[in-house]
């Protein structure tokens, strides 16, 4: 069991978290259609859409109700009407996701008041599917925003239907990228179920090039009809423990019943999740899936040398670092250090005898000595000053591409994932040999 420790230092140094508004932002990205709207000044806004397209390198849809000095004072309902009627007007959103930010949470505004007034008022706004989601920036993290933004779509939108025996929904966490999610959307549909993503990201945010006009909104992901027919899906697949929340919601809206895998990065965690596809679908496990354990048990034993006895050190969301933290202990490597951004019920579970809450500062201070550094791209100064190779993992990475293709799921995944850690090993090995 790992003690959670919560430094009470007066400032951030070298930040790791990022805001809430951010991950409901992203959340919200993966559905079609969908305009995400950030209530508060523009300056939010701005970084969160900054951040997007810094890590994806893609056209990010985002608008704000621009608040300014006066209207924080007297009150942002009609900076929220004017920015929900002039996105109808220009952008056509099929959905709009509507996220507090830190100003509007501090001066309390009643949003659930403001929309049902809006609503009332204005006739083109009432059928309107709008998902609202608090998500004050002054707590949690972009994983909390993550999941408050799904938590809000299970809750606000899907409608009682008739249940169908081949329809699951999988719930997937900020833990997982576009790539994550299209691998285990293609392993749920081999076992001839049909999936609804939600959110789905590799529907959305996989770079592709899209097929016509310039679209102001999303152009994939889970459109809004999908979503409503989500009360009729006969099980739910929740994947990082952040989406347990969501999934308790459509089992108390449906009757739907629920598992989550708080990771899918590994030998028995796959085999435990095709098991259960096994169950629901009836059909037995494909022997394309038989073929690629196979050929991560090779990997495993082609790389395990290099991980043997190699001390680690993380800094990720809760979700993300418990999946590689466990992953990395079972291929033989020590956990030296374990830093996260936000509290959640996997930190005791990590294989390391305490997880600090807090920032990169905390990271360097703890890695030294370390084999390897596990972080996005802002750990890039820390790798550099204490000499230490770093693979880039989580949210912002903006000095590598393809990180909306990459996935490290499945036994496919994994294999990927040993082998890229596994070269960066191999590589300092050599090296320390030619020195």
């Amino acid at each position: 069991m790992a003690t959670v420790l919560n430094p009470k230092k007066s400032v951030a140094i070298n930040p790791l978290k990022q805001s809430q508004p951010l991950g409901a932002t992203l959340a919200f990205l993966g559905l079609k259609g969908m305009m995400p709207l950030l209530h508060g000044s523009q300056g939010c806004t701005a970084f969160a859409k900054v951040m997007l397209v810094r890590h994806f390198r893609e056209a990010i849809p985002l608008s704000t109700t621009a608040m300014t000095e006066v209207t924080t004072i007297l009150g942002g309902e009609d900076n929220v009407e004017t920015a929900i009627l002039t996105l109808l007007e220009k952008a056509k959103p099929e959905i709009i996701g509507l996220c507090t930010t830190g100003l509007t949470e501090t001066r309390g505004d009643d949003m659930e008041g403001i929309l049902k007034d809006i609503r009332e008022r204005r006739e083109s706004i009432k059928n309107l599917p709008l998902v609202l989601v608090s998500t004050p920036d002054f707590k949690g993290g972009l994983q909390d925003g993550f999941a408050a933004a799904v938590e809000g779509i299970v809750g606000q939108i899907p409608e009682q239907g008739e249940r169908q025996k081949d329809r699951v929904t999988i719930l997937v966490s900020s833990a997982f990228t576009p790539g994550d999610v299209q691998e285990i959307k293609e392993i749920v549909t081999a076992f001839g179920l049909k999936a609804i993503a939600i959110p789905d990201l590799s529907q959305s945010l996989d770079g592709h090039l899209s097929e016509g006009d310039f679209s102001a909104v999303t152009t994939g992901g889970t459109s809004v009809a999908d979503l409503k027919s989500v009360g009729a899906s006969a099980f739910t697949l929740a994947f990082g423990e952040s989406m347990r929340g969501a999934a308790e919601i459509l089992q108390q809206r449906f009757g739907t019943e629920y598992q989550v895998f708080p990771r899918l990065m590994g030998l028995k965690v796959v085999d435990d999740f095709l098991v259960k596809l096994s169950q629901l679908s009836g059909q037995p496990v494909p022997e394309k899936y038989r073929r690629q354990r196979r050929q991560l048990q090779d990997a495993m034993l082609d790389t395990h040398f290099f991980f043997g006895r190699k001390k680690v050190s993380l800094a990720l969301e809760p979700d993300l670092l418990y999946s590689l933290s466990c992953f990395l202990q079972e291929m033989g490597a020590e956990i030296q250090a374990a830093v996260t951004t936000t509290q959640s019920p996997l930190l005791a579970k990590i294989p390391v005898e305490s997880v600090i809450i807090g920032d990169l500062d905390d990271l360097e201070n703890l890695a030294f000595g370390s084999d390897l550094l596990i972080t996005n791209s802002q750990g890039s100064r820390v790798s550099q000053k204490l000499g230490i190779p770093l693979y880039r993992q989580g949210f912002p990475v903006y000095d590598r591409l393809g990180n909306g293709y990459f996935s490290s799921v499945g036994y496919r995944g994994t294999t990927e994932v040993l082998f890229r850690i596994g070269n960066i090993l191999l590589e300092e090995e050599e090296s320390k040999h030619h020195h």
